[in-house]
Protein backbone atom coordinates (compact mmCIF):
# COMPACT_ATOMS: atom_id res chain seq x y z
CA UNK A 1 0.00 0.00 0.00
CA UNK A 2 1.61 3.00 -0.89
CA UNK A 3 1.92 5.89 1.47
CA UNK A 4 -0.52 8.07 -0.51
CA UNK A 5 -3.31 5.39 0.41
CA UNK A 6 -2.47 5.65 4.00
CA UNK A 7 -2.98 10.06 4.42
CA UNK A 8 -6.07 12.02 4.27
CA UNK A 9 -5.70 13.09 0.71
CA UNK A 10 -4.85 9.50 -0.75
CA UNK A 11 -8.10 8.70 -1.86
CA UNK A 12 -8.03 12.55 -3.36
CA UNK A 13 -5.34 11.78 -5.12
CA UNK A 14 -6.34 8.27 -6.80
CA UNK A 15 -9.30 10.27 -8.04
CA UNK A 16 -7.54 12.23 -9.76
CA UNK A 17 -5.33 10.24 -11.55
CA UNK A 18 -8.10 8.10 -12.89
CA UNK A 19 -9.67 11.36 -14.36
CA UNK A 20 -6.32 12.82 -15.85
CA UNK A 21 -6.09 13.08 -19.40
CA UNK A 22 -2.42 13.13 -19.61
CA UNK A 23 -2.02 10.24 -16.80
CA UNK A 24 -0.85 7.57 -19.59
CA UNK A 25 2.03 10.21 -20.61
CA UNK A 26 4.15 8.88 -17.52
CA UNK A 27 4.51 5.67 -19.13
CA UNK A 28 6.94 7.77 -21.67
CA UNK A 29 9.39 8.10 -18.92
CA UNK A 30 12.07 6.42 -17.68
CA UNK A 31 11.65 4.99 -13.71
CA UNK A 32 14.21 6.51 -11.28
CA UNK A 33 14.76 3.42 -9.17
CA UNK A 34 14.98 4.72 -5.51
CA UNK A 35 12.72 8.20 -5.93
CA UNK A 36 9.06 8.22 -4.73
CA UNK A 37 8.68 11.94 -5.91
CA UNK A 38 10.43 13.98 -7.96
CA UNK A 39 9.29 17.80 -7.61
CA UNK A 40 12.08 19.10 -9.45
CA UNK A 41 11.00 19.01 -12.73
CA UNK A 42 11.34 22.73 -13.05
CA UNK A 43 14.87 22.12 -12.56
CA UNK A 44 15.86 19.02 -14.40
CA UNK A 45 13.11 17.38 -16.53
CA UNK A 46 13.34 13.23 -16.28
CA UNK A 47 14.26 11.59 -19.71
CA UNK A 48 12.43 9.31 -21.98
CA UNK A 49 12.39 6.03 -22.84
CA UNK A 50 11.87 7.46 -26.69
CA UNK A 51 15.62 8.97 -25.97
CA UNK A 52 17.49 5.90 -25.13
CA UNK A 53 16.98 4.72 -28.46
CA UNK A 54 17.49 7.93 -30.36
CA UNK A 55 20.87 8.91 -28.52
CA UNK A 56 22.02 5.55 -29.84
CA UNK A 57 20.99 6.17 -32.86
CA UNK A 58 23.29 9.39 -32.90
CA UNK A 59 25.90 7.51 -32.02
CA UNK A 60 25.69 5.25 -35.03
CA UNK A 61 25.16 8.09 -37.21
CA UNK A 62 28.08 9.66 -36.01
CA UNK A 63 30.17 6.42 -36.41
CA UNK A 64 28.77 5.82 -39.87
CA UNK A 65 28.53 8.85 -41.22
CA UNK A 66 31.24 10.91 -39.72
CA UNK A 67 31.90 14.90 -40.50
CA UNK A 68 29.19 14.45 -43.16
CA UNK A 69 26.76 14.07 -40.59
CA UNK A 70 26.75 17.99 -40.71
CA UNK A 71 26.38 18.52 -44.08
CA UNK A 72 23.36 15.63 -44.14
CA UNK A 73 21.21 16.56 -41.24
CA UNK A 74 23.24 18.42 -38.19
CA UNK A 75 24.08 21.89 -39.30
CA UNK A 76 20.00 22.77 -39.82
CA UNK A 77 18.92 21.11 -36.47
CA UNK A 78 19.58 24.89 -34.25
CA UNK A 79 17.22 26.29 -36.77
CA UNK A 80 14.79 23.22 -37.40
CA UNK A 81 14.37 22.23 -33.71
CA UNK A 82 13.96 26.08 -33.04
CA UNK A 83 11.03 26.13 -35.23
CA UNK A 84 9.39 23.02 -33.14
CA UNK A 85 9.99 25.02 -30.07
CA UNK A 86 8.24 28.23 -31.31
CA UNK A 87 5.17 26.46 -32.81
CA UNK A 88 4.51 24.45 -30.33
CA UNK A 89 5.30 25.79 -27.32
CA UNK A 90 6.51 29.61 -27.77
CA UNK A 91 3.54 31.20 -30.52
CA UNK A 92 6.02 31.51 -32.66
CA UNK A 93 6.16 31.84 -36.36
CA UNK A 94 8.81 29.91 -38.35
CA UNK A 95 11.98 31.44 -38.73
CA UNK A 96 12.34 33.02 -35.15
CA UNK A 97 13.80 30.56 -32.47
CA UNK A 98 16.97 29.23 -32.89
CA UNK A 99 18.86 26.69 -30.32
CA UNK A 100 22.22 28.24 -29.41
CA UNK A 101 24.44 29.04 -26.50
CA UNK A 102 23.51 28.50 -22.86
CA UNK A 103 21.15 30.70 -20.80
CA UNK A 104 23.75 33.37 -19.52
CA UNK A 105 25.52 33.85 -22.93
CA UNK A 106 21.82 33.97 -24.87
CA UNK A 107 20.85 36.34 -22.75
CA UNK A 108 24.18 38.10 -22.77
CA UNK A 109 24.06 38.30 -26.90
CA UNK A 110 20.43 38.97 -27.03
CA UNK A 111 20.84 42.31 -24.25
CA UNK A 112 23.58 43.86 -26.09
CA UNK A 113 21.94 43.70 -29.34
CA UNK A 114 19.10 45.11 -27.92
CA UNK A 115 20.76 47.89 -26.21
CA UNK A 116 22.77 49.19 -29.31
CA UNK A 117 19.68 49.22 -31.08
CA UNK A 118 19.15 52.32 -28.21
CA UNK A 119 21.23 54.26 -28.37
CA UNK A 120 20.89 57.84 -26.22
CA UNK A 121 19.12 55.46 -24.08
CA UNK A 122 20.86 54.54 -20.95
CA UNK A 123 19.02 52.50 -18.51
CA UNK A 124 18.26 48.58 -18.08
CA UNK A 125 14.49 47.75 -16.04
CA UNK A 126 15.01 44.55 -14.31
CA UNK A 127 13.44 43.45 -10.99
CA UNK A 128 15.39 43.01 -7.80
CA UNK A 129 14.08 39.16 -6.91
CA UNK A 130 15.23 38.16 -10.86
CA UNK A 131 17.03 34.92 -11.30
CA UNK A 132 20.80 35.33 -10.11
CA UNK A 133 21.82 34.49 -14.10
CA UNK A 134 19.99 37.90 -15.42
CA UNK A 135 20.86 40.17 -12.64
CA UNK A 136 24.60 39.43 -12.91
CA UNK A 137 24.31 39.69 -16.66
CA UNK A 138 22.17 42.96 -16.44
CA UNK A 139 24.80 44.12 -13.68
CA UNK A 140 28.20 43.10 -15.85
CA UNK A 141 27.11 44.55 -18.78
CA UNK A 142 26.02 48.37 -17.59
CA UNK A 143 29.24 48.35 -15.81
CA UNK A 144 30.53 47.73 -18.95
CA UNK A 145 28.99 50.30 -21.22
CA UNK A 146 28.54 53.10 -18.40
CA UNK A 147 24.46 52.47 -18.16
CA UNK A 148 21.93 52.84 -14.85
CA UNK A 149 20.04 49.80 -13.57
CA UNK A 150 16.65 50.80 -12.41
CA UNK A 151 15.84 48.08 -10.19
CA UNK A 152 11.98 47.00 -9.46
CA UNK A 153 11.60 46.26 -5.89
CA UNK A 154 9.36 43.10 -5.60
CA UNK A 155 7.09 41.21 -3.09
CA UNK A 156 9.23 38.03 -2.65
CA UNK A 157 5.84 35.84 -2.57
CA UNK A 158 4.81 37.79 -6.09
CA UNK A 159 6.53 39.50 -8.01
CA UNK A 160 6.42 42.12 -11.33
CA UNK A 161 3.23 43.81 -12.06
CA UNK A 162 2.49 46.17 -14.78
CA UNK A 163 1.81 49.26 -12.94
CA UNK A 164 5.55 48.70 -11.32
CA UNK A 165 6.89 48.92 -14.79
CA UNK A 166 4.63 51.66 -15.88
CA UNK A 167 6.00 53.77 -12.82
CA UNK A 168 9.59 52.67 -14.11
CA UNK A 169 10.09 53.44 -17.72
CA UNK A 170 10.36 56.27 -19.89
CA UNK A 171 12.36 57.92 -22.81
CA UNK A 172 15.89 56.65 -20.64
CA UNK A 173 14.97 53.24 -20.66
CA UNK A 174 16.18 50.97 -23.10
CA UNK A 175 15.18 47.61 -22.19
CA UNK A 176 13.63 45.60 -19.89
CA UNK A 177 14.64 42.57 -18.98
CA UNK A 178 12.17 39.91 -17.03
CA UNK A 179 10.90 36.87 -16.06
CA UNK A 180 7.45 35.48 -17.08
CA UNK A 181 7.49 33.09 -14.40
CA UNK A 182 9.40 33.95 -11.34
CA UNK A 183 12.05 31.19 -10.29
CA UNK A 184 11.17 31.71 -6.28
CA UNK A 185 7.34 32.66 -5.82
CA UNK A 186 6.04 31.08 -9.49
CA UNK A 187 4.58 34.37 -9.92
CA UNK A 188 3.28 34.55 -13.50
CA UNK A 189 3.95 38.25 -15.18
CA UNK A 190 1.40 40.02 -17.61
CA UNK A 191 3.77 39.71 -20.49
CA UNK A 192 1.48 41.38 -23.04
CA UNK A 193 0.46 44.22 -20.60
CA UNK A 194 4.01 44.79 -19.76
CA UNK A 195 5.52 44.43 -23.42
CA UNK A 196 2.83 46.76 -23.97
CA UNK A 197 3.73 49.32 -21.71
CA UNK A 198 7.64 49.14 -22.33
CA UNK A 199 6.87 49.73 -26.11
CA UNK A 200 4.99 52.81 -25.10
CA UNK A 201 8.08 54.45 -23.69
CA UNK A 202 9.82 53.62 -26.74
CA UNK A 203 11.85 50.49 -24.88
CA UNK A 204 12.91 46.60 -26.04
CA UNK A 205 12.02 43.68 -23.62
CA UNK A 206 13.88 40.93 -23.08
CA UNK A 207 11.56 37.93 -21.36
CA UNK A 208 13.18 35.16 -19.71
CA UNK A 209 10.64 32.10 -20.60
CA UNK A 210 12.63 29.39 -18.80
CA UNK A 211 10.10 28.64 -16.22
CA UNK A 212 7.74 28.82 -18.66
CA UNK A 213 8.35 27.36 -21.78
CA UNK A 214 6.65 23.51 -22.10
CA UNK A 215 4.67 24.47 -19.15
CA UNK A 216 2.66 27.59 -19.85
CA UNK A 217 1.47 28.18 -22.92
CA UNK A 218 3.06 31.11 -24.96
CA UNK A 219 2.22 33.60 -27.38
CA UNK A 220 4.97 35.89 -27.92
CA UNK A 221 4.10 37.01 -31.50
CA UNK A 222 0.69 37.59 -30.44
CA UNK A 223 1.91 39.28 -27.65
CA UNK A 224 4.61 41.16 -29.89
CA UNK A 225 7.55 40.41 -28.46
CA UNK A 226 10.78 41.45 -29.14
CA UNK A 227 13.00 38.92 -28.01
CA UNK A 228 13.05 35.97 -25.29
CA UNK A 229 15.36 33.60 -24.00
CA UNK A 230 14.88 30.65 -21.98
CA UNK A 231 16.45 26.77 -21.27
CA UNK A 232 15.86 23.62 -22.38
CA UNK A 233 16.77 21.29 -19.81
CA UNK A 234 13.39 21.78 -17.82
CA UNK A 235 10.07 20.81 -19.30
CA UNK A 236 11.90 20.21 -22.80
CA UNK A 237 14.02 17.50 -21.86
CA UNK A 238 17.20 18.42 -23.34
CA UNK A 239 19.41 17.03 -20.38
CA UNK A 240 21.73 18.02 -17.95
CA UNK A 241 23.63 21.44 -19.18
CA UNK A 242 21.25 21.46 -22.68
CA UNK A 243 21.30 24.57 -24.37
CA UNK A 244 19.05 27.55 -24.51
CA UNK A 245 17.18 29.13 -27.43
CA UNK A 246 16.60 32.37 -28.48
CA UNK A 247 13.49 34.09 -29.97
CA UNK A 248 14.00 37.14 -32.34
CA UNK A 249 11.30 38.76 -33.82
CA UNK A 250 11.21 38.61 -37.72
CA UNK A 251 11.42 42.68 -38.09
CA UNK A 252 14.10 43.04 -35.65
CA UNK A 253 16.60 40.48 -37.17
CA UNK A 254 18.22 42.44 -39.66
CA UNK A 255 18.82 45.15 -37.37
CA UNK A 256 19.83 43.88 -34.49
CA UNK A 257 23.58 43.04 -34.32
CA UNK A 258 24.64 40.55 -31.81
CA UNK A 259 28.07 41.11 -30.06
CA UNK A 260 29.70 37.65 -30.22
CA UNK A 261 30.42 37.26 -34.40
CA UNK A 262 31.32 33.64 -34.56
CA UNK A 263 31.77 31.39 -37.69
CA UNK A 264 28.55 29.03 -37.03
CA UNK A 265 26.38 32.27 -37.45
CA UNK A 266 28.09 33.74 -40.49
CA UNK A 267 26.77 34.09 -43.80
CA UNK A 268 29.02 31.88 -45.48
CA UNK A 269 30.92 29.70 -43.12
CA UNK A 270 32.60 27.10 -45.71
CA UNK A 271 34.30 30.32 -47.45
CA UNK A 272 36.48 30.55 -44.51
CA UNK A 273 36.69 34.84 -45.40
CA UNK A 274 38.53 37.13 -44.27
CA UNK A 275 35.37 39.37 -42.18
CA UNK A 276 32.40 38.43 -40.35
CA UNK A 277 29.25 39.13 -42.38
CA UNK A 278 26.36 37.77 -40.60
CA UNK A 279 23.66 35.06 -41.71
CA UNK A 280 20.15 36.36 -42.59
CA UNK A 281 17.54 35.60 -40.22
CA UNK A 282 17.46 34.14 -37.12
CA UNK A 283 21.00 32.18 -37.97
CA UNK A 284 23.01 34.84 -37.53
CA UNK A 285 22.34 34.82 -33.29
CA UNK A 286 24.29 31.56 -33.56
CA UNK A 287 27.99 32.31 -31.99
CA UNK A 288 29.65 28.83 -31.80
CA UNK A 289 29.48 25.34 -32.63
CA UNK A 290 25.85 23.90 -31.61
CA UNK A 291 25.23 21.22 -29.28
CA UNK A 292 23.94 18.42 -32.00
CA UNK A 293 24.12 15.71 -28.80
CA UNK A 294 21.59 17.60 -26.75
CA UNK A 295 19.30 18.82 -29.36
CA UNK A 296 18.06 14.86 -30.17
CA UNK A 297 16.18 14.45 -26.17
CA UNK A 298 14.63 17.61 -27.36
CA UNK A 299 13.12 16.16 -30.19
CA UNK A 300 12.02 13.67 -28.57
CA UNK A 301 10.17 15.76 -25.87
CA UNK A 302 8.77 17.74 -28.65
CA UNK A 303 6.67 14.43 -29.79
CA UNK A 304 5.17 14.38 -26.67
CA UNK A 305 4.49 17.99 -26.08
CA UNK A 306 2.79 18.03 -29.50
CA UNK A 307 0.43 14.53 -29.18
CA UNK A 308 -0.22 16.48 -25.47
CA UNK A 309 -1.12 19.94 -26.38
CA UNK A 310 0.28 22.74 -24.54
CA UNK A 311 -3.53 23.87 -23.34
CA UNK A 312 -4.18 20.52 -21.58
CA UNK A 313 0.04 20.36 -20.00
CA UNK A 314 -1.40 24.05 -19.08
CA UNK A 315 -4.44 22.71 -17.70
CA UNK A 316 -2.83 19.56 -15.81
CA UNK A 317 -0.11 21.80 -14.11
CA UNK A 318 -2.67 23.80 -12.87
CA UNK A 319 -4.36 21.03 -11.02
CA UNK A 320 -1.38 19.82 -9.81
CA UNK A 321 -0.14 23.04 -8.12
CA UNK A 322 -3.59 23.18 -6.69
CA UNK A 323 -3.28 19.87 -5.00
CA UNK A 324 -0.23 21.06 -3.00
CA UNK A 325 -1.80 23.87 -2.19
CA UNK A 326 -4.48 21.91 -0.74
CA UNK A 327 -1.99 19.56 0.88
CA UNK A 328 -0.13 22.79 2.06
CA UNK A 329 -3.35 24.00 3.95
CA UNK A 330 -4.15 20.73 5.60
CA UNK A 331 -1.33 18.61 6.59
CA UNK A 332 1.71 20.85 6.24
CA UNK A 333 0.37 23.85 7.89
CA UNK A 334 0.38 22.17 10.90
CA UNK A 335 3.91 21.65 10.70
CA UNK A 336 4.55 25.44 10.37
CA UNK A 337 4.12 25.43 6.49
CA UNK A 338 3.59 28.62 5.04
CA UNK A 339 2.34 29.82 1.14
CA UNK A 340 4.97 31.60 -0.77
CA UNK A 341 3.30 31.89 -3.97
CA UNK A 342 -0.02 33.19 -5.13
CA UNK A 343 -3.28 31.26 -4.54
CA UNK A 344 -4.62 31.92 -8.23
CA UNK A 345 -3.54 29.45 -10.30
CA UNK A 346 -4.59 32.04 -13.20
CA UNK A 347 -1.32 33.72 -11.77
CA UNK A 348 0.94 30.93 -10.90
CA UNK A 349 3.34 28.92 -12.90
CA UNK A 350 3.95 25.74 -12.84
CA UNK A 351 5.52 24.94 -9.61
CA UNK A 352 4.66 25.90 -5.66
CA UNK A 353 7.11 27.82 -3.10
CA UNK A 354 6.40 26.22 0.71
CA UNK A 355 8.14 28.25 3.24
CA UNK A 356 9.09 26.62 6.44
CA UNK A 357 12.43 27.58 9.10
CA UNK A 358 14.11 24.45 8.86
CA UNK A 359 13.33 23.98 5.04
CA UNK A 360 16.86 23.08 3.87
CA UNK A 361 17.42 20.34 6.75
CA UNK A 362 14.14 19.11 5.96
CA UNK A 363 15.10 19.25 2.20
CA UNK A 364 18.33 17.40 2.84
CA UNK A 365 16.11 14.31 5.16
CA UNK A 366 13.29 14.61 2.16
CA UNK A 367 16.16 13.76 -0.09
CA UNK A 368 17.31 10.76 1.70
CA UNK A 369 13.57 8.82 1.63
CA UNK A 370 13.01 9.38 -2.04
CA UNK A 371 11.45 12.82 -2.13
CA UNK A 372 13.39 15.25 -4.15
CA UNK A 373 12.18 18.95 -4.04
CA UNK A 374 14.10 21.99 -4.24
CA UNK A 375 16.02 24.34 -1.77
CA UNK A 376 15.79 28.18 -2.46
CA UNK A 377 17.03 29.72 0.21
CA UNK A 378 16.31 31.28 3.38
CA UNK A 379 13.23 29.03 3.94
CA UNK A 380 11.74 27.95 0.66
CA UNK A 381 11.22 24.70 -0.62
CA UNK A 382 9.64 24.57 -4.04
CA UNK A 383 7.66 21.65 -5.29
CA UNK A 384 7.41 21.45 -9.41
CA UNK A 385 5.50 18.46 -10.28
CA UNK A 386 6.16 18.16 -14.03
CA UNK A 387 2.43 17.75 -15.96
CA UNK A 388 3.60 15.07 -18.18
CA UNK A 389 5.41 12.66 -15.68
CA UNK A 390 4.11 13.12 -12.22
CA UNK A 391 0.71 11.73 -11.37
CA UNK A 392 -1.29 12.90 -8.33
CA UNK A 393 -0.37 10.08 -6.02
CA UNK A 394 3.30 11.09 -6.43
CA UNK A 395 2.33 14.25 -5.06
CA UNK A 396 -0.01 13.00 -1.88
CA UNK A 397 3.02 10.81 -0.98
CA UNK A 398 6.23 12.41 -1.38
CA UNK A 399 4.20 15.43 0.41
CA UNK A 400 3.54 13.23 3.16
CA UNK A 401 7.12 12.37 3.61
CA UNK A 402 8.07 16.42 3.71
CA UNK A 403 6.09 16.36 6.39
CA UNK A 404 7.60 14.20 8.64
CA UNK A 405 10.90 15.51 7.26
CA UNK A 406 9.66 18.57 8.76
CA UNK A 407 8.54 17.44 12.29
CA UNK A 408 12.64 16.33 12.10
Amino acid sequence: MGVAARTPHGDRAHELDAEDPLGSFREHFLPAPGVLAYFDGNSLGRPLRATRDRLAGLVDTWSSRLIRGWDESWMALPETVGDRIGALTLGAAPGQVVVADSTTVVLYKLLRAALAARPGRNEIVIDDDNFPTDRFVVQAVAAELGLTVRWLRVDRHAGVEVDQVEEAVGDRTAVVLLSHISYRSSHLADAEAITAVAHDAGALVLWDVCHSVGSVPLDLDAWGVDLAVGCTYKYLGGGPGSPAFAYVRDDLQDVLEQPIAGWMGSAAPFDMGPRYEPAAGIRRFLSGTPSIVAMHPMQDMLDVIEQAGMVEIRKKSMRLTQFVVEIADSALASAGVTLATTRDPARRGGHVTLEHPEARAATARAWERGVIPDFRGPYGIRIGPSPLSTSFAEVAEGLAVLEECLQG
